[in-house]
């Protein structure tokens, strides 16, 4: 049985358990003799903070984080990189992954064979009238590049939060030169849903049962809500799209 966190953000927890793993497999190097190795110290402290941090509850990827900071923190500070390479490295993984702490949605990116699966749930285009649709946390665009291309008959919008993928995603699009694919950078929650015909998420399970609330106040009846992955907890999907790729990735879709 796991022990949870209150709801508090999980980047406290992460600093303050590596902290401590730091400081105790220090400690247990020295009464051991071993404090001579500081890529041994940084193992164990990569392995006791992903296991309390495992026993706390984190997320899979905050687990993952815990046990190779440290290592490669170690194996980095051995090669005598370029202080700047550091800095660079900083200031990328800062414009990618930003908000992760406070949204808790890491940046997921699809293939392609998810998006012919969502290519062919999309409706037709009414007559007189562009078929719309949003991807909320559009990562690098490449869903909906894929369907811009394939469905010129529709609109297709892109919101992404951290400010990286949001750039390199309008760079894809100038490309490609899709006048009918559009990428905002910022948060999809003040977006209003009625808008599209056809909602994609591919977030993370923390926010689904609020997004869908927000799904149900907002979207059209007729509308499609397509979930990857992540299921809405308590809400059943109306169809279960088994994609054959290597995640074994599952289309889960509601018609409102």
């Amino acid at each position: 049985m796991k022990f949870r966190l209150p709801h508090i953000p999980p980047i406290v927890p992460v600093l303050l358990l590596q902290l401590l793993a730091l400081g105790v497999a220090a400690l247990g190097a020295r009464a051991t003799g071993l404090s001579h190795s500081p890529l041994l110290i940084a193992l164990l402290a990569g392995v006791l903070a992903a296991a309390l941090s495992s026993f706390l509850g984190l997320e899979r990827w905050w687990v993952l984080i815990q046990l190779l900071f440290a290592p490669a923190a170690v194996l980095l500070l051995t090669l005598q990189l370029n202080r700047w390479v550091y800095l660079g490295t900083f200031i990328a993984l800062v414009l990618v992954y930003w908000s992760t702490f406070r949204t808790r949605v890491p940046l997921y990116l699809s293939g392609p064979r998810v998006w012919r699966a969502v290519q062919d749930l999309l409706p037709a285009a009414q007559p007189g009238e562009k078929l719309r649709v949003i991807d909320l946390g559009s990562g690098l665009a490449g869903l909906l590049i894929a369907l811009a291309e394939a469905r010129r008959d529709g609109e297709f919008y892109g919101v992404e939060l951290a400010p990286l993928p949001a750039l390199i995603s309008r760079l894809r699009v100038a490309w490609h030169r899709l006048p009918n694919c559009h990428i905002s950078w910022g948060s999809y929650w003040p977006l209003d849903l009625a808008r599209y015909d056809v909602v994609f998420a591919f977030l993370s399970p923390v926010p689904m049962s609020e997004l869908w609330r927000k799904a149900q106040r907002e979207m059209r009846a007729g509308s499609l809500f397509i979930s990857s992955s992540f299921e809405v907890p308590g809400e059943a999907a109306q169809r279960v799209i088994n994609v054959a790729d290597a995640r074994a990735t599952r289309l889960h879709v509601w018609t409102m």
